[in-house]
C-alpha cells in the first residue's frame, strides 16, 4: 500500500465507529431480510424475464426496512436495518445472475434439474462474497472519496434519514398494492385488456400495440429518464429495424439453428424474446 492508500485509508471514518455497540445480525432483522429477499428476488427475475432489465433493491429494501423495523418495531438500530437491505439486495441479485445466464441451457435444450440451477447459484453467490472480501478495503476504504457509488450513497442516505423511513415506506406499500391491484383485475379478471396490438396495413406481419405494465411505471422512476430513454431508444431499434431485417434477409435462409428443426424465420417470430434481449 502507497503512502496516497494509507493516507486515504487512515481519513476514513465509518458512520457507526467500532467502539460502539448496536444490534445488528438480529433475528428480527435476519426474518425481514429473507422475506424481502425472497419478494425482490421474484419480482427481479420475473421483470428480467419479461423485458430484459432488473433494478436494484437496495433503496427500496432499506426504506421497507425503516418502514418496518423503526416504525412497527420501534427498533432503532440502523446496523438491523443495514443487514435487512444487504441481505435483500443479495437475492435479487443472485436472481439476475441466474435468469441471465441459465436461459442459455434451455436454449441449448440442455434443461437443468432444481438440484443443478440451486447449485450454480450458491457457488455464484459464494464466489461473489469471496471475490468482494479482498476487494473491500480497495475499493470501498481505500477509495471512499474518489469512486461516487451513487446507488450506494443514496440506500446509505436512505438508512440516515430515518425520520422519513417511514413515510417513504408507506409510498412503496401503496405503489405495490396499486401494481398488484391493476395486474389483478387486467390478467387475472379479465377486467380489461392489458395488451392491445393492430395491424399495419400493407405491411406483412407488422403489428403496432400497447402493453400496460404496472411494473414498469416502478422500474422507469428509478432508473431515471436517460436511461429510460435509452432503453426506449433500443426498443425501438430492436422492433423497427433489426427484426423486419431478420424477417427480410432470413425468409429464404434455409439454415436450420439450434435446435436443428428450427429456421431462422421461425425463431424471428420470437425474436425479442429469444434473440435480441438475449444479446
Amino acid at each position: 500500500m502507497n503512502s496516497t492508500e494509507s493516507k486515504k485509508s487512515s481519513t476514513f471514518v465509518p458512520y457507526i465507529p467500532a467502539s460502539r455497540s448496536l444490534p445488528e445480525l438480529t433475528l428480527l432483522s435476519v426474518i425481514l431480510g429473507i422475506i424481502l429477499a425472497v419478494v425482490f428476488a421474484a419480482a427481479n427475475a420475473y421483470l428480467g424475464l419479461k423485458i430484459g432489465l432488473t433494478v436494484s433493491a437496495s433503496i427500496p429494501a432499506a426504506v421497507i426496512s425503516l418502514g418496518v423495523l423503526r416504525g412497527v418495531f420501534k427498533r432503532k438500530s440502523i446496523l438491523e436495518n443495514n443487514i435487512v437491505q444487504t441481505m435483500t439486495t443479495a437475492g435479487e441479485a443472485v436472481a439476475a445472475g441466474a435468469i441471465f445466464t441459465l436461459p442459455a441451457l434451455y436454449m441449448w435444450k440442455q434443461v437443468p434439474g432444481m438440484g443443478t440451477v440451486t447449485f450454480i447459484v450458491l457457488v455464484g453467490g459464494f464466489l461473489g462474497v469471496a471475490m468482494m472480501v479482498p476487494l473491500r478495503r480497495l475499493l470501498i476504504v481505500n477509495e471512499h472519496e474518489t469512486l461516487p457509488y451513487p446507488e450506494g450513497t443514496a440506500c446509505a442516505e436512505v438508512l440516515k434519514s430515518g425520520e422519513t423511513g417511514g413515510k417513504n415506506a408507506k409510498m412503496v406499500v401503496y405503489g405495490f398494492l396499486a401494481g398488484g391491484l391493476v395486474k389483478a383485475m387486467g390478467d387475472g379478471f379479465k377486467w380489461f385488456k392489458t395488451e392491445i396490438e393492430t395491424g399495419i396495413y400493407r405491411f406483412k406481419n407488422a403489428v403496432i400495440g400497447l402493453d400496460a405494465y404496472p411494473a414498469l411505471l416502478g422500474v422507469g422512476y428509478i432508473i431515471g429518464p436517460r436511461i429510460s430513454g435509452q432503453m426506449l431508444a433500443g426498443g425501438i431499434l430492436t422492433w423497427i429495424v433489426l427484426i423486419p431485417m431478420i424477417g427480410f434477409f432470413g425468409s429464404g435462409n434455409p439454415t436450420a439453428l439450434i435446435p436443428a428443426d428450427m429456421l431462422y424465420l421461425s425463431l424471428m417470430l420470437g425474436g425479442f424474446g429469444k434473440d435480441i434481449s438475449a444479446i
